[in-house]
């Protein structure tokens, strides 16, 4: 009996150290185009067992190195990161291009720069990530515990002061474009068009409700999908969920947009009290099937009822 309850000790072990790192499979690189992989985050919310990986990070493989698009929520998480992006590729990871500024898309900067990595931002979101830095810290902090240590929070040191940016890296063109402020202030698109692919941050969201929070703007996110529209991309990798193309984009975050922005202001403008406005608009059963749909959507109504009431 005894040998049997520790043989059970030694399975119960093992099956939590399995559980705590779910990390193995979304660090499954995911081939776009030839030159385009990314990884698709986790759909859930923020956990240990996650990491805080919950959104996607892209990484383009050109012929001088290889430019990764976010950064990641920790140091820990970005050396797995690189880890990851070595079995695609041995060249060095020369740049990493911040395309936003929630916790999960830069909190490993520090991490890369330290392995010679440039950190590439606008100044709009470099200063978005410095404003919220100590709250995402203090966030994180509660969730992830000790894989938080050795995280320095690090927005671009020059970052760019331009609302679109042109480089080029290895035979690549890169444009980072800033068309207005969406799930975050400061949020842009990365737009490849060698490759007919964009990155697009927190502008679109698939498979997973999108969260409007106090400081999001859903103008400044409209004109913003706008641009990704007039881009006319033949790829979509989104902030959150899989890789598709425009059509799947406007169904789940672009039509979902504009029925919020809509419906609201219909409201508004026939003097609906906030409640009115969350019950006629509560339920929208084409955006069902999105993760968190029962936990944002009515949430999403109310934040921006009170925006648009506060800023007509």
């Amino acid at each position: 009996m005894v040998r049997f309850l520790a043989a059970l000790a030694v399975l119960a072990a093992l099956f939590t150290t399995v559980q705590a790192d779910e990390l193995d499979e979304i660090l499954k690189p995911i081939q776009v185009t030839e030159r385009v992989w990314y990884f698709k985050g986790s759909l859930e919310g923020r956990t240990y067992e996650n990491q805080a990986f919950t959104n996607n990070l892209a990484f383009v493989v050109t012929d001088e190195g290889v430019a990764l698009i976010d950064s990641g929520p920790s140091s820990q998480v970005a050396e797995r990161v690189a880890r990851a992006v070595a079995t695609v590729s041995d060249k060095p990871i020369r740049w990493v291009i911040n395309s936003g500024s929630q916790d999960h898309r830069w909190l490993g900067n520090s991490y890369f720069a330290e392995q010679g990595a440039e950190i590439i931002a606008l100044k709009r979101t470099a200063e978005t990530q410095a404003r919220f830095a100590d709250q995402h810290m203090a966030r994180l902090q509660g969730v992830l515990k000790e894989r938080l240590e050795g995280t320095r929070p690090m927005p671009a040191p020059e970052p760019v002061d331009a609302d679109r940016h042109a480089m080029t890296l290895g035979g690549v063109d890169f444009e980072l474009i800033y068309a207005g402020d969406a799930h975050f202030p400061g949020d842009v698109l990365v737009w490849l068009p060698g490759e007919k692919t964009v990155f697009t941050s927190d502008v679109v969201y698939l498979d997973r409700m999108l969260g409007i929070h106090p400081w999001s703007d859903i103008r400044g996110w409209l004109e913003a999908f706008a641009a990704l529209e007039a881009l006319e991309p033949e790829y979509v990798i989104p902030g959150h969920g899989r890789a598709s193309d425009l059509a799947q984009a406007r169904a789940d975050t672009g039509d979902y947009l504009r029925a919020i922005h809509d419906g609201v202001r219909e409201g508004l403008e026939n003097w609906e009290q906030l409640d009115q406005t969350v019950e006629r608009l509560g339920e929208m059963p084409e955006f069902r099937h999105l993760t968190h749909y029962d936990e944002w959507h009515r949430m999403n109504i109310n934040r921006v009822y009170l925006d648009l009431e506060a800023n007509p």
